[in-house]
């Protein structure tokens, strides 16, 4: 493992000489614009396994991505690598449908500190609600990014994150978008507290979600990456692919299904993934 070959595989050739905001934000962005979000090992039949070296074969040597727990977890290597003081958080993400935060931590972030401020990293959320810089850890302040406005709220030691939605455009050849709506306009991602966790924390949300037939990164294979513009999005058979601010305050939303063929296509000129194994999506 060499920070050399994961500056290769993220496409960063800047220096790195300075731990500093700056070059957190450009090995960030880097970093989510090279590694995708995505579930596919669960649906090709690989088990995803929480080691280091592990998480670092698939995502740098073999050009994958990963869900919240592998690029998060490597992103974390990446910093410490570069003399930052950065460790890892546990968060409960937000269910639309039940409209309610999940009873147990289900998602992994990072708090990074420079020169006394607390920063908030997260390279593991994907899709539309994927924040594109670090983000300032301050209660009730808008902090306007390209894919939207973020915002966090402190109340008693308990951290909540949401992001201000835009109206989405959805083109004239797109199928409808099947996106659970959401009340108003504040879309809650989810709650978190500062309480330093370690990777071995996790080792058993790894597990659970990989098994258990009632959650959604089971029901649905999902690959996303951040593009210059927005995001693309595979759902099962389901491309889209979103430009942020195409309009004043509106997404422009395209959506294709697809067949078997185009899948695998898809995902090598789209994703740059070439998977070992069968997807079954």
């Amino acid at each position: 493992m060499n920070i050399e070959e994961y500056f290769a595989r993220i496409s960063y050739n800047d220096s790195h000489k300075d731990a500093d905001l700056q070059t957190l934000t450009d090995v960030f962005q880097h970093h989510i614009r090279a590694i995708p979000f995505e579930n596919l090992s669960m649906h090709c039949g690989e088990t995803i396994d929480l080691e280091l070296e592990s998480t670092y074969n698939k995502i740098v040597r073999k050009k994958r991505g990963g869900w919240c727990l592998e690029s998060n977890h490597l992103l974390f290597w990446a910093l410490q690598e570069l003399g930052y003081d950065v460790c890892i958080l546990g968060a409960n993400s937000y269910e639309p449908a039940e409209r309610a935060y999940t009873a147990e931590i289900n998602h992994i972030l990072l708090k990074v500190v420079i020169e006394g401020n607390s920063y908030i990293v997260d390279a593991g959320f994907g899709g539309a609600y994927q924040a594109w810089q670090p983000l300032l850890l301050i209660s009730g302040k808008d902090q306007p990014q390209i894919p939207g406005i973020f915002r966090f709220a402190e109340d008693n030691g308990t951290w909540y994150f949401e992001k201000v939605k835009r109206k989405h455009h959805i083109s004239e050849q797109s199928a409808p978008s099947t996106d659970t709506p959401d009340l108003g306009n504040i879309r809650k991602i989810y709650i978190f507290t500062l309480e330093p966790r370690q990777i071995n924390d996790f080792r058993e949300l790894n597990t659970y979600l990989q098994v258990a037939p009632d959650n959604l990164l089971r029901k649905k294979s999902i690959c996303t990456l951040q593009t210059l513009e927005g995001v693309y999005a595979l759902v099962g058979w389901t491309f889209s692919e979103m430009k942020y601010n195409y309009m004043e305050d509106m997404d422009l939303l395209q959506v294709t299904t697809l067949t078997d063929e185009e899948l695998e296509k898809t995902l090598k000129e789209k994703f740059n993934i070439v998977l070992e194994n069968k997807l079954v999506p």
